[in-house]
């Protein structure tokens, strides 16, 4: 059997069952399971399987992405360095493409974590823990109010210094974006 067969074999087997065992493919196969390793990382690399501690499983639908995420807010590219990522209770991810739209989100769903970066050193941070920077001279070309997170209170309070705005914490943040939007939906935002 040509390896290109036994991946069409191993797809559909997972397809009906699941998951499978390395071990299990390579005794169906009758191939050894450093064969089966080969056979499984060009369907691992091209998301049509996720692997296991032990073996390989169906992709989820939900995983079944397209390769540029999109906010799930305003439905622009979520894919810079300012977007931010939510995970919600039931462990969707959703994407946003700015910390505006993730602070309005976070108001719509439930989550467990919000991941963003920090704006000088584009380390990933819990936005829970961040310190939000609204208004500042700075143009990210993305929602308005601009906001930028920073992992330091100090390193906001410095950035402030130079390009102006105004500080808060997360739920702070939370609650003066949603007065400030006053009811309305963000610039970029398309309603379907």
């Amino acid at each position: 059997m040509l390896p290109i067969e036994r991946r069409q074999q191993i797809l559909t087997w997972v397809e009906q069952e699941g998951s499978l065992r390395v071990s299990d493919i390579s005794s169906r196969l009758h191939v050894s399971e450093m064969t089966v390793y080969r056979d499984i990382k060009p369907l691992i690399d091209e998301q049509k399987v996720i692997k296991t501690s032990n073996g390989i499983a169906a992709l989820p639908h939900r995983q079944a992405v397209s390769a540029v995420p999109t906010c799930t807010y305003c439905y622009k590219t979520a894919n810079t360095r300012y977007s931010v990522k939510l995970i919600t209770k039931s462990q969707q991810i959703e994407h946003t493409c700015c910390a505006h739209c993730a602070l309005l989100r976070y108001e719509d769903v439930e989550c467990d974590v919000i991941l963003c970066h920090d704006f000088l050193t584009d380390t990933t941070i819990s936005a829970k823990m961040a310190t939000f920077l609204f208004h500042a001279d700075v143009n990210i070309n993305c929602c308005q109010p601009t906001i930028l997170t920073f992992d330091s209170y100090q390193q906001a309070m410095k950035f402030q210094t130079g390009f102006g705005g105004e500080i808060y914490r997360f739920e702070e943040a939370v609650q003066t974006l949603k007065q400030q939007m006053n009811a309305q939906s963000c610039a970029n935002r398309n309603h379907l």
